[in-house]
Formats: C-alpha cells, sequence, structure tokens
C-alpha cells in the first residue's frame, strides 16, 4: 500500500524532490535515467482495506525513462514541475493549476516545440510528482480553485497571515473554502457535529432557516463533488476536533457516491485516501425510503431513472464496499424497482421550512435511519 504522510514540512517536502533530482542525475553516468512513481488508480489498481474502511492504492511502481521515446516528453515535463514547486516552497509562494500552466509552457528553440500544449498535460504531469515524492501538491505549493463553504460556530485562522474568524459572523455564505487548508488551523468549535450538503442551495436553505444555530451544526456545502480541501477540511474536523460527521446528499446513484468518496476515497485518489477520507461519516441524506415515508411519489417529487443512472447503479452496487452492506443493497434494488430517483430540493414540496424542521431532525432522533 502506498502511504502519504498527513503533515511534512518545507524542509521534507524540499528534500523529497532534491532526492528525486540527484536520483536522475546519478542515473545519467550509469544508465538510463527514469522517473519511478506509483501507478494511478483505478478500479484494478485499487484495493479495499475493510480493517480501515477506506480505498487504498496497491503498491504497483511505473516509470517515466529519459531515453524512451515515449516517455521522453513526459520526463521532461515532470523535472520542468518539479524545478517549479521547488521554488515555490522556497519562497513560500502558492500557484494555481492554471498560472503552472502558464509558468511551464514556452516554445523550445530549434525544434520548435512546446514543452506544453494544454492544461490538462500540466495537471497530469503534477500528479505525476505527487505519486513519484509522495506528497500531495498542496504540500508542494500547487492549488486547485477552491469550491466549497462553512457555516457556523467555528474560529479558523490562517497561520501565515495570522488572520481570525468566526464562520457564522461572514454573512449567510459563510467562509469559502480554497483548495488547500494545510496552513489554516481550526480553533474553538461551539458544535455538536458537521453537516456536509451537498447542494449549495440546500447549504442555504438550511441557514436561512437558522439549522446551524438550532441544532449545534457545522454547515459544510462541497457544490457537487467535493474537491480536496473540502475533503481535507472535513478529514480534518473528524480527526483534530471528533465531531460526528453526516453527509445530506440526493437520493440518487451520484449523490450515493459523493458520499462514498468523503468516507472511504476515491479510485483516482487512492494513494491520499489516509489524508482525505473519513471512514466513520454517516449517511443522513434522501434514500429511497424517504420517498415512501414523505409521499413524495404521490406528491410528483420524484425523477425517472434513466439509462445513464441505472448504469452508474449497477456499477456502484458492485463496489465492495458497498456490495458488503445490506442496508444499501436494499436502497439499490429499492431504487431499481421503483425505477426512481429523488434529490434533496423535493423535500421543499412539503414546505420550504419542511428539512431544517422535520426531516433532518427526525433523522437526527432516530439513529436507525441514517446509514453508514
Amino acid at each position: 500500500m502506498v502511504q502519504y504522510i498527513e503533515k511534512l514540512s518545507k524542509e521534507e517536502v524540499l528534500d523529497r524532490i532534491k532526492k528525486l533530482a540527484e536520483e536522475i542525475y546519478n542515473e545519467f553516468s550509469s544508465g538510463n535515467p527514469s522517473i519511478k512513481l506509483a501507478v494511478r488508480g483505478n478500479i484494478k489498481n485499487i484495493e479495499y482495506d475493510e480493517k480501515r474502511d477506506i480505498i487504498t492504492l496497491k503498491e504497483k511502481i511505473g516509470s517515466r525513462e529519459f531515453f524512451n521515446l515515449g516517455h521522453v516528453r513526459r520526463f521532461m515535463q515532470t523535472l520542468l514541475v518539479a524545478s517549479l514547486a521547488k521554488k515555490l516552497v522556497e519562497t513560500d509562494k502558492t500557484a494555481s493549476l492554471r498560472e503552472v500552466y502558464y509558468q511551464l509552457k514556452h516554445t523550445i528553440p530549434i525544434l520548435n516545440v512546446n514543452t506544453i500544449e494544454e492544461q490538462s498535460e500540466s495537471d497530469a504531469v503534477i500528479e505525476d510528482l505527487e505519486r513519484a515524492i509522495k506528497a500531495i501538491r498542496e504540500q508542494f505549493h500547487i492549488k486547485a480553485e477552491g469550491r466549497g463553504a462553512i457555516y457556523g460556530d467555528i474560529y479558523l485562522r490562517d497561520k501565515k497571515r495570522g488572520d481570525e474568524w468566526n464562520c457564522s459572523k461572514l454573512g449567510r455564505g459563510g467562509w469559502s473554502i480554497p483548495s488547500t487548508i494545510e496552513d489554516i488551523e481550526i480553533g474553538d468549535v461551539n458544535a455538536d457535529f458537521v453537516l456536509v450538503v451537498e447542494k449549495e442551495a440546500m447549504f442555504d436553505r438550511l441557514i436561512e432557516e437558522r439549522f446551524p444555530e438550532k441544532y449545534g451544526a457545522i454547515l459544510i456545502t462541497s457544490k457537487g463533488q467535493p474537491p480536496r480541501g473540502v475533503r481535507r477540511l472535513i478529514h480534518r474536523l473528524r480527526k483534530e476536533k471528533n465531531l460526528p460527521v453526516y453527509v445530506f446528499t440526493d437520493g440518487d446513484p451520484w449523490g450515493f457516491y459523493i458520499y462514498s468518496v468523503i468516507k472511504r476515497g476515491s479510485m483516482n485518489l487512492s494513494q491520499f485516501s489516509e489524508l482525505l477520507a473519513t471512514p466513520d461519516v454517516k449517511f443522513i441524506g434522501m434514500t429511497i425510503d424517504d420517498i415512501d415515508e414523505y409521499d413524495l411519489r404521490k406528491k410528483g417529487a420524484v425523477i425517472k431513472l434513466n439509462q445513464r443512472d441505472i448504469k452508474r447503479l449497477n456499477e456502484i452496487a458492485n463496489y465492495p464496499w458497498f456490495k458488503k452492506s445490506k442496508d444499501w443493497q436494499r436502497q439499490f434494488r429499492k431504487m431499481l424497482d421503483y425505477g426512481i430517483k429523488v434529490e434533496q430540493d423535493a423535500l421543499a414540496a412539503n414546505s420550504l421550512e419542511f428539512v431544517a424542521d422535520k426531516y433532518l431532525p427526525d433523522k437526527l432522533e432516530h439513529p436507525e435511519k441514517i446509514l453508514s
């Protein structure tokens, strides 16, 4: 299993980049220089660690070889990214994925060939460097655009700037979660649990209904599939503050997978599951049982499954971590039998206040209705 360290100092990150460079330099005099890295995660190259309930990447090493015509371009690009990463760490600067692309893109004289054509190339090479030096890109100061927000009675502090703020005092939108939160210190938290909400509209609804104040909740919205920064923050709130975490998504294959990614990690980032996954989160989101309990079919508040939904549902139903659960398998079968899915917004068919005043409090009071 490939392992990553949660906290790396500036010196440790620089040492890893320098070690990579030294290994390549030494190999030039002894043979074919190469960059060794863990093979990217996919369904064939991951394993489910049932004991820890997370997805992990198998210890399978690949390489980029300088004297291989199929590898030489990617080899060169990786060294360019490593050089920039070293500079960023040394100068304590941070660059976005887009900025990295423009920093590295230029035309090689005489050959008249661009080092990088599209951002997708540099993004993939950054992932290569992560796997080569066993460090996430945030640790070598490269970030994506932030997406997500947090609201509630929680104090956060920027260790670089010294600023501190309470996320319930920043207006209804809360605090926008950046892609990297490694320099954010979590201070006092006056809450009983964390509620992760798939959709920003539902996040806004719960704030308007004062759900966090009434029930002692920290709200986080992932705005769809949660990016790294959101997943890291959820992980840290559970690990550092021991707060129970509940995930509230749509009752469809895509919402179920969002929950799975937060809980167990994703296949694409399986090498980082120890840093991003939160194995003991609970699912408080929409289920097919809710359709019956709240008469949502009679109210026309459901959506028919399409072929894409059915294909995705069958895929996730066969994942080992879902396959072992009788409760989840019952939900999947029921969804296929009914041929429908349901959005969290559908609860508005009862009233705008229903989700905050009835749905969520009822589930919190009845743990048997919450899936894990």
